[in-house]
């Protein structure tokens, strides 16, 4: 019988495209969701990324606050991706919502897959529990061998849940003696399957929408959610992968009016709104104190975060779809599934 793998978080944006991958590598999966009602809708979610999964896909109900239900979920799989996490729409009225949540939910998600004997557990982290530190060359990107400082001046609430949940992770499986790999995506753009989105998607949602009179001067390195996803496959599958984390990027870094410039010349009439010159920072500082919004980007105006996915591309011999690919797919996908009206 096929491989079966859990995958948590099957309702999201990445645990979906993951869903679609592994059905079409030829796996069984195992999805949680918090709210067993969502079923149909991630099947139709699966179903729009070109897969009919039929009973090669099941679900089972799971919450990161809650010990119940982890220990049956993984039961009889081989592999467990933990892909849930909470990502903020705004600011948590304190850290520690978004911090407890995504610590605990990782360590219910490994205890379930020790339980089970899995073969590996692959955990989705963020360049954020890497990119928000030191670099030791300052000249070169950040790597995997960079980690965020939790006591430094730009360690958000979001920040530091991704870097905790991720340090608990490796101190779970070294004690534990859990065979882990660690996958730490960028800015993730890509088309979507269905209404769930991050924040990534929602800044070419107000891009398309023209809801800002220019862009202001932040940036990101991006990567597609498809390739998200393989790099999910590769992680779990790859003997020189065990022990490994992996950071999911193109190489580079794009400046919001880029990404802007791409979407205006790709799309013609559907980018007629979108904004296409740069807002001065002492703008953007000024308009942040009415805009929460604008107030999560102000300490990162100006600043670059590039990273290197040599690691992912020389090891595990990983390939990447293009920057403006991603772009645009992500533009179309918001359009045709009418969240931005044209």
């Amino acid at each position: 019988m096929s491989e079966l793998v859990l995958v948590t978080g099957g309702s999201g944006f990445i645990g979906s495209h993951t869903i679609v991958r592994l059905i079409k590598s030829g796996a069984r999966v195992r999805a949680t969701l918090r709210t067993p009602s969502r079923e149909g809708e991630v099947r139709d979610m699966i179903a729009k990324g070109g897969v009919e999964a039929g009973d090669r896909l099941s679900f089972a109900k799971a919450d990161l606050m809650s010990d119940e239900g982890w220990t049956d979920a993984a039961k009889g799989c081989d592999y467990v991706l933990h892909v849930a996490s909470p990502f903020p729409t705004g600011l948590p009225k304190h850290e520690d919502d978004l911090i407890i949540p995504a610590r605990e939910g990782t360590l219910r998600a490994l205890k379930a897959a020790k339980s089970a004997g899995v073969k590996r557990a692959v955990v989705t982290s963020s360049l954020a529990a890497i990119a928000y530190g030191t670099r030791a060359n300052p000249d070169q990107p950040f790597s995997e061998t960079d980690w965020t400082d939790l006591q430094g001046p730009r360690a958000s609430a979001y920040v530091k849940s991704k870097t905790i949940a991720e340090e608990a992770a490796w101190d779970f499986a070294r004690r534990e003696g859990l065979e882990l790999s660690v996958v730490n995506p960028v800015a993730v753009l890509g088309p979507l399957l269905g209404k769930d989105f991050s924040t990534s998607i929602e800044l070419v949602k107000i891009l398309l929408e023209g809801k800002m009179p220019g862009c202001p001067r932040i940036g990101f390195p991006l990567v597609d959610v498809r390739d998200v996803a393989s790099l999910h496959l590769l992680a779990m599958r790859h003997p020189a992968a065990a022990g490994q984390r992996f950071i999911a990027t193109n190489e580079g870094f794009t400046w919001l009016i880029e990404i802007a410039r791409v979407l205006k010349a790709g799309m013609d009439a559907e980018a007629r709104r979108v904004p296409t010159r740069e807002l001065p920072n002492w703008l953007v500082r000024l308009f942040s104190n009415f805009d929460p919004r604008l107030a999560q980007i102000v300490p990162e105006l100006g600043r670059t975060r590039p990273a290197t996915s040599a690691k992912a591309v020389g090891m595990l011999g990983w390939t990447r779809i293009s920057n403006p690919d991603a772009i645009m797919a992500t533009a179309r996908s918001l359009i045709d599934l009418g969240i931005v009206e044209t």
